[in-house]
């Protein structure tokens, strides 16, 4: 597949993923696919293997977390891999207050299906985001 297919791939998997559309997910990424957010101390963080992986990781940040994209994001391409970098303002469902959230995504897409994804974000910024306005007065 060629690289800007690679890319489109990705663009058509990001805005499912903002507008919360896991129909439109499932039908971009392989049973296979493995999703990894590395961290500590924050709903998200962990290794999400397959379609229930990704359903199960889709369940706690709805459940957890509000996103918007302020500015689209950017791509880089290379072979069957794709880096998306972009700022998103988050709003913890714990939490009152707003913050931003930087992030990489590295993917990797075969025949037209994300494979691996894996984040690369401002961890502390999403532990302090996910803390309780209860938790962070004491």
């Amino acid at each position: 597949m060629s690289i800007e297919k690679n890319v489109q791939t990705v663009k058509n998997f990001l805005a499912a993923l903002g507008h919360r559309d896991k129909q439109a997910l499932l039908s971009l990424v392989a049973e296979d696919v493995e999703w990894i957010i590395p961290g500590e101390d924050w709903p998200l963080a962990g290794t999400y293997p397959g379609y229930a992986g990704l359903e199960g990781l889709l369940q706690k940040a709805n459940e957890t977390v509000e996103t918007s994209f302020p500015q689209p994001p950017e791509f880089i391409a290379q072979g069957d891999r794709v880096w998306s970098s972009a700022s998103l303002l988050e709003k913890s469902k714990l939490r009152t207050k707003s913050f931003e959230d930087h992030w990489i995504f590295d993917i990797t897409v075969r025949n037209g299906k994300l494979t691996y994804v894996r984040e690369y974000v401002d961890t502390q910024a999403l532990a302090r985001g996910s803390e309780s306005d209860a938790n962070r007065n004491h």
